[in-house]
């Protein structure tokens, strides 16, 4: 949601060999930094922060071609979740695909992306089943007392419910920042208030989560599947040495 101190998202959309070189935004002057191509990784690419006329603007670099990709993919239903820093449930590949069904060409002509039928169907159950086994393993945690390791897992899971949520709905997004808000999944904030330090408690908590989700799924129209829980690998024994 824009706000008047917001920070200005611009993307400059290039093909290889078609002459964009971030030297070119360099001689500009601005105060900032600003990466070479593929200064980031294969899906975001490069870009960085600038200061011009006392606005922040945020600059990334999209490589056309590699949209292209994506959107026959996402045609398909295919994606993949890529790590990224400060997301804690990654990103999809399809949010470049989500920036251009929601952002304004200052330049130029770019496609408008509608969310893919395909997706809408194929995206809800990976991110459930993603998120079905988060809440697994923070119960285990859960079971140890190890309170940090069990609150972060309830919010990775929540945001991996919140995007099948908006999948399903067909609603792109862009970034975590109002990803449970927009799912109505802000009641995992209380539920991980709540927290205490005893094994009990914290296992209360992962239940009340999964109650939670599994709701929010199932009043957004999807059923949640349960995934197996996985079974721990045992700890072959010391080879005797002779």
């Amino acid at each position: 949601m824009e706000r008047p101190d917001s920070d200005w998202d611009v993307a400059i959309y290039y093909r290889a060999g078609g002459g964009f070189d971030p030297a070119s935004v360099r001689a500009l002057g601005w105060p900032g930094e600003v990466t070479d191509l593929g200064g980031w990784d294969p899906l975001f690419d490069g870009g960085g922060k600038l200061t011009a006329g006392g606005r922040v603007i945020d600059l990334h670099y999209r490589d056309l071609a590699l949209i292209e990709r994506i959107a026959d993919d996402a045609l398909r239903g295919d994606f993949t979740i890529e790590p990224l820093l400060f997301h804690q449930a990654g990103l999809p590949s399809y949010i470049l695909l989500a920036e251009l069904g929601i952002a304004r060409t200052l330049r130029g002509s770019l496609p408008r992306w509608e969310y893919p039928a395909a997706l809408r169907r194929s995206a809800p159950p990976i991110w459930w089943s993603q998120a079905d086994l988060t809440l697994h393993y923070a119960e285990g945690h859960a079971r140890h007392g190890r309170v940090a390791q069990c609150a972060g897992l309830l919010s990775e899971a929540a945001c991996r419910t919140a995007h099948a949520i908006l999948a399903h709905r067909g609603v792109w997004v862009t970034n975590e920042k109002r990803l449970l808000t927009m799912a109505g999944l802000r009641g995992i904030d209380a539920i991980v208030v709540r927290f205490g330090p005893e094994p009990e408690a914290l296992l209360r908590g992962v239940a009340d989560a999964r109650t939670l989700l599994d709701g929010a799924l199932r009043d957004a129209g999807v059923t949640p599947a349960r995934t197996p829980a996985p079974t721990p690998t045992p700890t072959p024994a010391p080879t005797p040495i002779p």
